[in-house]
């Protein structure tokens, strides 16, 4: 059983990240530290790049953590979703013997062994944004992010209570489980409306927009779910070009300057916020107090440290709009 803490949790990380005294450090990947200790080594293996605009906010957090403790944080991802590289990515890093890795676990299979390999040469591992179960399995210190099958569920509830019968879930990226959890949970959450799941390349704007088109064009489809935003603005392109909107509601995982904009213009219903700043920011700063001090928030190893989800609707975007502009939500 996944243990949960809420982000009221994290005042301790926020006391005990003004503790240290002035120095600076760089590396190639991330901003130069300007904290107030340095000297440790972190590494960050995640299967999104930095240029996706869900993970340049993650790095954006962890450049804020690097200047905050000084530390030599570095971050790497592979040029597209593949599991192979990604293992061979965190195998070199395991091999430098980082202070601290943090990783997203997208594929417990793939990246089993080499997480693990991690936690047994004794590096503090944390997990974000994907596989808070394997987080636990595998031995590493937890998991900060979401539930990606729960805010599934939340997200059906929500398009059912706008009135959803025939949802078509986008999933931008095969074999990524936490989408595919995502999906799940709609259809779970979804009482008495039927889910349809549709895969897309996410790569190719041209390819999502065209299959969305040709499963509205089916007749049925009244509502959509898209699993990010590399599903969620083609979607509503083909929602535009055949006619239907204003007939389909469409709500998506995660924020983008254009995702907040179709919230501002009425064109999306809702965005679930997963704020991935927090997951890149948190886990650098509990690992420099980890191994400084000892400490960690939590309930100990595996548990869970929740970020979100929150929901973004045309209620409260305007809020969210300066900050998404900092790159921070």
């Amino acid at each position: 059983m996944k243990t949960r803490i809420s982000l009221a949790a994290l005042a301790s990380v926020a006391l005990v990240a003004g503790l240290a005294g002035c120095s600076s450090s760089s590396s190639s990947e991330s901003a130069s530290g300007d904290g107030p200790a340095g000297g440790l080594k972190i590494s960050v293996v995640t299967h999104g790049q930095a240029s996706d605009p869900y993970w340049s906010v993650v790095k954006n957090g962890v450049a804020e953590a690097q200047k905050d403790t000084g530390d030599e944080v570095t971050y790497q991802a592979p040029q597209k979703f593949d599991m192979v590289e990604m293992s061979r990515l965190i195998d070199a890093e395991v091999a430098k013997n980082p202070d601290g890795l943090v990783v997203s676990i997208p594929d417990a299979a793939a990246l089993k062994d080499s997480v693990t390999k991690a936690v047994q040469a004794g590096i503090p591992v944390l997990v974000i944004d994907s596989g808070p179960d394997a987080a636990k399995e595998f031995g590493t210190l937890g998991y900060v992010g979401t539930t990606s099958y729960e805010n599934g569920v939340a997200a059906g509830k929500k398009l059912v209570a706008d009135g959803a019968k025939n949802i078509l879930c986008v999933n931008h990226e095969q074999g990524n489980g936490d989408l595919e959890d995502r999906c799940r949970g709609l259809k779970d959450g979804a009482e008495g409306a039927t889910v349809t799941n549709l895969a897309v390349n996410g790569t190719d704007p041209t390819d999502v927009q065209q299959k969305v088109q040709a499963a509205l064009s089916n007749g049925g489809v009244d509502a959509i779910l898209a699993l990010g935003p590399l599903g969620a603005d083609p979607s509503i392109a083909a929602i535009d070009a055949s006619g239907k909107t204003g007939q389909v509601v469409i709500g998506t995982f995660d924020l983008s300057p254009q995702v907040l904009q179709a919230i501002s213009d009425g064109k999306l219903s809702f965005a679930i916020d997963s704020q991935q700043w927090l997951m890149g920011y948190l886990p650098i700063v509990m690992l420099d107090k980890y191994k400084r001090y000892g400490v960690l928030p939590g309930p100990g190893q595996g548990g869970v440290l929740t970020t979100g989800p929150n929901f973004v609707t045309k209620d409260n975007a305007a809020q969210v709009v300066e900050l998404a502009k900092a790159g921070i939500r």
